[in-house]
């Protein structure tokens, strides 16, 4: 009954995977990551594969159209990094994405998604899995097609996002198609969508059957939520939130964190929504949310957070 990060592109960078390691994740997933960036030895592609020893175990995510590029690319960041997974995404939602044929597009291709997981799997010594929604819409909703393909390839397990490529993140997840995943196949099933407090977790659990979940946006600004997770899940405890000084704390440590990581100049830009996030629900705090959005250097940023204590 694992619980992880789900991977998120411009969020789950290595600052913010060790940071949710430390509150508890069982397991983080990297930002999604071009196959076709590392097929071309991209440099900013490379620098999205960085994994520190403190945060594993760790899988990276990659995306991609073409079978053989995706296994090439599995490879090689096996070679560099040596993740303890490779994730497969075939569930983001995005313009620019699904545009080229990546991600949830390949929901509407099911021969050819299988025909990429088997390539990987066949071409990495390491446990492959793949994330997918339920579809690309709700009228082509073939999620349980899918699962029992990714099963067939050799996936060591199955991501469901109970949405809809159409949906995006809009409307309730359908956490139904989860346990009807979960009835389909024999390989373990994570559920994802619509977590963002104890006790929907465990309710996902109770209604799904799932083996693990992976939370996602319920982790923006609120890294603490896993150790609250597990503690109730585990011991049936309500962890209280973080006080107004702790959720400060560790913005600011955060921040430092990413300045070390990325330099001053890009992180401070970068952690912009991280810091508005860590901002949501606290009273007065709007000027402050309109200033960090301007901010340009560490120094302007803390001086903005010490304003709140």
């Amino acid at each position: 009954m694992g619980v992880f990060l789900a991977p998120m592109a411009g969020v789950t960078d290595l600052p913010f995977r060790f940071l949710v390691r430390e509150y508890g994740a069982d397991l983080v997933v990297s930002e999604m990551v071009s196959a076709q960036g590392l097929i071309f030895k991209n440099q900013k592609t490379f620098q999205m594969l960085a994994i520190d020893s403190r945060e594993r175990p760790a899988a990276v995510q990659i995306f991609g159209h073409v079978p053989e590029v995706c296994a090439r690319a599995a490879q090689i960041v096996v070679e560099r990094v040596s993740p303890e997974m490779i994730d497969l995404n075939f569930g983001c939602p995005t313009p620019k994405i699904v545009k080229n044929g990546d991600g949830a597009a390949l929901m509407k291709n099911p021969p050819l998604l299988a025909d990429i997981a088997a390539a990987v799997v066949q071409a990495v010594p390491v446990p492959v899995t793949a994330k997918i929604r339920l579809g690309w819409d709700g009228d082509s909703i073939n999620c349980v097609e899918i699962a029992k393909r990714l099963e067939d390839a050799g996936v060591h397990w199955i991501t469901l996002h109970a949405r809809t490529r159409e949906q995006f993140y809009s409307g309730r997840a359908q956490w139904k198609w989860i346990k009807q995943v979960k009835e389909a196949v024999k390989v373990p099933v994570v559920g994802n969508g619509d977590v963002f407090c104890p006790r929907d977790a465990q309710k996902l659990f109770e209604e799904t059957g799932c083996d693990h979940i992976a939370i996602g946006r319920g982790s923006q600004g609120n890294p603490w939520i896993f150790r609250q997770v597990k503690a109730y899940l585990h011991h049936g405890t309500m962890v209280a939130d973080p006080t107004l000084d702790e959720r400060m704390a560790l913005a600011l440590r955060h921040l430092r964190m990413k300045v070390e990581f990325d330099g001053e100049a890009r992180a401070v830009r970068e952690m912009r929504p991280h810091l508005i996030w860590y901002l949501k629900g606290i009273p007065y705090s709007a000027e402050i949310r309109c200033q960090i959005n301007t901010a340009v250097t560490l120094q302007e940023v803390e001086n903005l957070l010490k304003q709140l204590l």
